[in-house]
């Protein structure tokens, strides 16, 4: 099973210790921890989100001890320029108007393309890659885990919060990257030559000038042999990244199981998925998703079993039955949206939840 290698991207947020408002002061984290981390730490458009970024992992216990390392890493730098972190989809009140840009021809670049669109992209995501042994059966296999996209996301909702109101979704960090062109669930496509030249098509005609200007939920990489998860918010905890990195590797060698039996899984309309990804957003994991075979909707609890009865039979291969049973935890204890409401019911305070937002992103280091 070494052939489904793991790399995983959090992007996190900085913080200030006094005031719990975003502090754009990332560079300063990223020149000291360069030295130590070299690509592992990156620089994002905005100065107030660093990005984190494992080598490549040959399971999932690698991928574990490599993003509990990258965190404990951060929070030192941190901590050394007078700032603390927190992984969280969106901040709960600062406001993207008084976040200060990186200053790179990038994303002067971007900037002068999008306006306030990418100006106000202050969201902070989970990206996991999953290794994959050619483009085709990529192709193959992002078409059919399409249809799981909104149950991985349903599981990392977290961010309720926006400019500091409730804004009633369990993750509105996605109706704030909905903005973006390119974005959302991707179109079904037949081959790697039928999306190579869809991306060909973009770059001759000036929309893009590389594939990585696709941000799909979902998506081929244009450069790595993986297929890379784009759909979820940043997880408080590392278990919980590790949890939601373990069913999408299992997804992935699931279904190239099947393949290589002859079999499918039955793949769905986009607009179909759609409706799903829009209820995990609203609701997380209490929401009521759509079964399209059945045609009728289903609590996401249910469907969850589904697909741990589905992926059961690959994951002693991948040694990773421990980690994705952890879902249970999630179910019990709520997403970190479902924890961050449960905070600010009690205290009444967004302080608070940004207090325990830096607390959970430290949890078991």
């Amino acid at each position: 099973m070494s052939i489904f290698t793991l790399g995983i991207e959090e992007e996190f947020q900085t913080i200030d210790p006094e005031t719990r408002e975003l502090r754009s002061h990332m560079s300063k984290i990223v020149e000291g921890g360069q030295i130590i981390l070299q690509e592992r730490i990156k620089q994002e458009m905005h100065q107030a989100v660093v990005e984190m970024g494992t080598n490549i992992c040959k399971d999932i216990h690698e991928a574990r001890a490599e993003v509990s390392y990258l965190r404990k890493e951060l929070i030192d730098l941190a901590d050394k320029q007078g700032l603390k972190i927190a992984a969280g989809g969106t901040h709960p009140f600062s406001d993207w108007i008084n976040q200060l840009i990186t200053p790179d021809a990038r994303y002067d670049q971007l900037i002068d393309e999008m306006r306030d669109v990418a100006r106000g992209n202050l969201i902070f995501g989970l990206h996991v890659h999953v290794g994959i042994p050619d483009r085709n059966t990529g192709i193959k296999i992002m078409n059919e885990v399409r249809y799981f996209l909104p149950h991985v996301y349903a599981l990392s909702t977290n961010s309720p919060f926006w400019c500091g109101r409730d804004t009633g979704f369990s993750s509105y960090r996605s109706k704030v990257f909905d903005k973006f062109p390119r974005t959302g669930i991707p179109d079904y496509f037949s081959s790697a030559t039928e999306y190579d030249n869809y991306v060909n098509l973009l770059i001759k005609t000036g929309c893009i000038d590389n594939g990585k200007k696709i941000w799909w939920d979902i998506r081929v990489h244009p450069f790595y042999p993986t297929i890379e998860y784009r759909i979820c918010d940043v997880t408080m905890r590392v278990d919980e990244t590790i949890c939601l990195a373990a069913i999408m590797q299992a997804i992935v060698a699931k279904l190239h199981k099947l393949h290589s039996q002859n079999l499918s899984f039955r793949q769905y309309r986009r607009n179909l998925i759609n409706e799903n990804k829009w209820r995990a957003a609203r609701d997380g994991v209490n929401a009521k998703l759509i079964d399209f075979g059945k045609e009728e909707e289903v609590p996401f609890k249910q469907l969850v079993g589904e697909l741990l009865e589905f992926i059961d039979d690959v994951l002693d291969e991948l040694g990773s039955r421990k980690e994705v049973e952890y879902v249970h935890q999630i179910l019990a204890n709520g997403t970190g949206a479902d924890r961050q409401l449960r905070v600010f019911k009690e205290t009444g305070s967004l302080t608070s939840v940004v207090d325990y937002m830096i607390a959970e992103t430290k949890h078991g280091l």
